[in-house]
C-alpha cells in the first residue's frame, strides 16, 4: 500500500489528497463524494471515498440492483482512497458504498461527503448537483462583510425547523413553505438572526439532529439542498442572518454512518478511553487524525461557501475539551502533562476557527462551552480557542434558578442576579435561553415563573427586560415569545393559537416584538459590551427589595437606565439613585397595559430630586410595580438663552 508520505504535492491531481492527509484540506467536498463529470466524452458521476483499512470498495445502488460485485472502485494514488466513474447516472439516483473489511464483512455505508440523502428511515445517499441555484443576497452579504459584529445588535431566535409549525396532518413544513411563513414572522418580531438546530442529515428525530450521519447534507425531510438555499436566501433578503447548529463532538453508531466506516475505528478514536460518549451512546471523533480534521473543517466551511450561512454554533465544546467529561475516575487517561485537557481537541478547535476566519472573516463562530474554560473567545496566539462568541451558561443557570424562586426567597439569592457582572467582559458572550432549558421537566420559560397566571406573565416580561439590557448578545428559543406553557415537543408544532385566542399571550407577543425593536435601535444596549465603559451599576445590592438598576452606554456617551423589580410586591416611593438631576423619560415599561401589565405607572416623565440614594446625590422617586422592568432616558436640557450684552456707550468725540 502506498503511504501518504509518498504523495507528490507538486502533482496537481495529488495536491488535494496531500492536504487531506495532512489535515489542511478545508474543501474535501470538491474531491470526495459524488460529482457530475464528463469522462472520455461520456456523462456520469465520479465517486471517491476514504477507506484505508478496506480490502476493496464497490458502489451499489438502484442503478445496478444493489449488486455488491459489479462496480468495484480503483485505489487512488494515496493507497487509502478509492474512486470510480459510472456513466449514465442522474440526479436523485440512490447509492451506497459496499466496504469489504479486513475480516471479510461487507458493510453498506452512506457516502460521508454526500450532498443529499434519502428521507428517514431510508438511509442511502442521493446524487445531487449543488450548482445552479441563483442567489439574490448580494446586498445583505456585502453589508455583513462590512459590519463589526461585536458592536452590532445580535438578537437570535433559535428554531427547530421540524417543529416550529406542522401541517394539520402532522407532516413537516418544507423549506420553501418555511420561507413563506417563518421568514416574515422572524422579520415582524424584530430578530436580527435565526439559529437552526442541526439540519445536517440525521436518522433519529428524537436526537433533535444532534446525532449526525451526513456532515455535508441538509436533511431531506423538508426538501432538497436548493430548497434550503432558497430558505437562507429569503432570510438574507429580509435582512436576517442565519446561524447553524453544528455537531463536531460525536456521531451515532448507526450502521450506515461513520461508525467503524471501513470495519474498524476510523473517524472515531481507537483509544479505549476516548472512543465513546457512553451516556449519549455515540462515538467521539479522533481529533488526532489529520483526515478527520480535514473532514470536520471542510464540513464547516462547506456551509459558509455553498449555503451562504453567517455563523456556526459549535455544540458540546466542553465534551471535547475535557478527557474526563462525563467519566468517573479510572475511565480516562491523563494527557502527557498529567492533565484532563484534550490537547488534540484544543488544537482542532483553534485550527477550525483559523480556517473559517481565513476564508470567511465575517463569520460568527459561537461556542457552546458550559464550563469556566478560559480564553474561549481569544485568539490562539494568546492561548485562546479562537471563537468570537461564547454562550454564557453561567448567567443562564443563575438567572433561571433565581426567577424560579418564590419572590420571598429571592433576597437570599440576590448574588445570582449580579454575579455575572464579575466576569461579563472576560469573553464575548451570548446570553442563551435555549431549547435545552425548556425540555425534560425543566418547564417552559413562562412555567418556570412562580405565582398565579398573571404573575407568570409579569415574571417573563421583567426577566426579558432585564436580559435585553444586560451586556451580551441575546438568544431565545421559539415559543417563549408568546408564553407557551407546554414544554417544547419535537413531535409537534408550537401552540400559536395561544397568541391569537388568549389576551395575555397575545400581549406578551406584542411586548417581545416592541422590546426587540427597541433593542435594535438603541446602541447603548449593544455597542460597548467588552468593558465597563458600557455599563455602570446604580444599585447592585438592593437585595431586600429584589431590585437592581444600572446604566448602559453607547460609544457617544448616550445612556439608558434599566430599573428592574423582581419583587412580589409593589414598592412605593422607591428612590432610584442617579448621577444627575433633571427630567427622565420612561421609554419602555414592561408593566404597560398593552403588554398585559397593570399600567400603574402613570407618569411618563419623572424628575430627579436632591434626595440621596444608593450612594448617589440625586434620586428619582417612583412607585415601582412588582415584577417590572423600566428603561429611562435623561431628557436633554434646552440650551439657556445667552444674556444680551449691554450696549457700549459711544466714545466722546474729540
Amino acid at each position: 500500500m502506498k503511504k501518504n508520505t509518498e504523495l507528490n504535492p507538486q502533482n496537481e491531481s495529488d495536491f488535494p489528497l496531500h492536504l487531506y492527509h495532512h489535515g489542511k484540506n478545508d474543501r474535501i467536498y470538491e474531491t470526495y463524494g459524488a460529482h457530475k463529470q464528463i469522462c472520455a466524452g461520456k456523462e456520469g458521476y465520479i465517486f471517491r471515498v476514504w477507506a484505508p483499512h478496506a480490502q476493496c470498495v464497490s458502489v451499489v445502488g438502484d442503478f445496478n440492483n444493489w449488486n455488491k460485485e459489479s462496480h468495484y472502485m480503483q485505489r487512488m494514488v494515496d493507497g487509502e482512497s478509492f474512486e470510480l466513474f459510472i456513466e449514465g447516472l442522474k440526479q436523485y439516483d440512490t447509492y451506497k458504498y459496499c466496504v469489504t473489511a479486513q475480516d471479510g464483512r461487507k458493510l453498506l455505508k452512506a457516502d460521508p461527503a454526500a450532498f443529499h440523502a434519502e428521507t428517514a428511515p431510508a438511509t442511502a445517499s442521493k446524487l445531487y448537483d449543488l450548482e445552479g441555484y441563483v442567489w439574490h443576497d448580494e446586498k445583505f452579504r456585502e453589508e455583513t462583510k462590512n459590519k463589526n459584529v461585536f458592536s452590532s445588535p445580535m438578537n437570535v431566535y433559535e428554531v427547530n425547523l421540524l417543529s416550529w409549525k406542522r401541517h394539520a396532518d402532522g407532516n413537516f413544513l418544507s423549506y420553501r413553505h418555511l420561507a413563506k411563513e417563518l421568514v416574515p414572522y422572524v422579520k415582524e418580531m424584530g430578530y436580527t438572526h435565526v439559529e437552526f438546530m442541526p439540519v445536517t442529515e440525521f436518522p433519529f428525530e428524537g436526537s433533535w439532529g444532534y446525532q449526525v450521519t451526513g456532515y455535508f447534507a441538509v436533511t431531506s425531510r423538508m426538501g432538497t439542498p436548493h430548497d434550503f438555499m432558497y430558505l437562507i436566501d429569503e432570510f438574507h433578503k429580509a435582512g436576517i442572518g442565519v446561524i447553524l447548529d453544528w455537531v463536531p463532538a460525536h456521531f451515532p453508531k448507526d450502521e450506515h454512518g461513520l461508525y467503524e466506516f471501513d470495519g474498524q475505528p476510523l473517524y472515531e478514536s481507537s483509544q479505549w478511553d476516548r472512543m465513546e460518549h457512553k451516556s449519549w451512546g455515540t462515538r467521539r471523533f479522533d481529533y488526532g487524525r489529520d483526515e478527520v480534521l480535514s473532514f470536520l473543517i471542510s464540513s464547516a466551511c462547506f456551509f459558509f461557501e455553498k449555503y451562504h450561512i453567517d455563523g456556526i454554533r459549535v455544540d458540546a465544546v466542553a465534551s471535547m475539551l475535557y478527557l474526563d467529561y462525563d467519566k468517573r475516575p479510572g475511565e480516562w487517561v491523563p494527557n502527557i502533562y498529567g492533565e484532563n485537557k484534550n490537547l488534540e481537541a484544543i488544537a482542532f478547535l483553534r485550527k477550525l476557527n483559523e480556517a473559517v476566519f481565513l476564508r470567511f472573516p465575517y463569520a460568527l463562530m459561537v461556542a457552546e462551552e458550559s464550563t469556566a474554560w478560559g480564553l474561549v473567545t481569544k485568539p490562539a496566539s494568546v492561548g485562546g480557542l479562537g471563537f468570537n462568541f461564547k454562550w454564557n451558561m453561567g448567567w443562564m443557570n443563575d438567572m433561571l434558578s433565581y426567577v424560579s424562586l418564590n419572590p420571598f426567597f429571592r433576597m437570599n439569592n440576590h448574588n445570582k442576579l449580579t454575579f455575572s457582572m464579575m466576569y461579563a467582559f472576560s469573553e464575548n458572550f451570548v446570553l442563551p435561553i435555549s431549547h435545552d432549558e425548556v425540555v425534560h421537566g425543566k418547564c417552559s420559560l413562562i412555567n418556570k415563573m412562580p405565582g398565579l397566571y398573571e404573575d407568570k406573565f409579569a415574571g417573563v416580561r421583567s426577566f426579558l427586560g432585564y436580559m435585553t439590557a444586560h451586556p451580551g448578545k441575546k438568544l431565545n428559543f421559539m415559543g417563549y415569545e408568546f408564553g407557551q406553557f407546554k414544554e417544547w415537543d419535537y413531535h409537534e408544532g408550537l401552540e400559536f393559537f395561544l397568541r391569537d385566542e388568549y389576551e395575555l399571550h397575545g400581549k406578551l407577543s406584542v411586548m417581545v416584538k416592541e422590546l426587540n425593536e427597541y433593542y435594535k435601535c438603541t446602541p447603548a444596549f449593544y455597542e460597548v459590551e467588552d468593558s465597563w465603559d458600557g455599563f455602570e451599576w446604580l444599585a447592585p445590592d438592593d437585595a431586600d427589595r429584589n431590585v437592581v438598576s444600572f446604566i448602559r452606554r453607547d460609544r457617544a456617551g448616550n445612556e439608558v437606565i434599566a430599573l428592574v423589580s423582581f419583587s412580589g410586591a409593589d414598592t412605593e416611593d422607591y428612590l432610584l439613585g442617579v448621577n444627575e438631576k433633571g427630567k427622565y423619560t420612561i421609554v419602555f415599561n414592561t408593566d404597560d397595559k398593552k403588554y398585559g401589565g397593570t399600567g400603574s405607572v402613570k407618569k411618563k416623565t419623572l424628575t430627579a430630586v436632591a434626595r440621596p440614594s444608593h450612594g448617589k446625590q440625586f434620586s428619582i422617586p417612583i412607585d415601582m410595580p412588582r415584577l417590572t422592568c423600566i428603561y429611562l432616558v435623561k431628557e436633554a436640557e434646552a440650551p439657556r438663552a445667552k444674556k444680551a450684552a449691554a450696549p457700549k456707550a459711544p466714545k466722546a468725540a474729540k
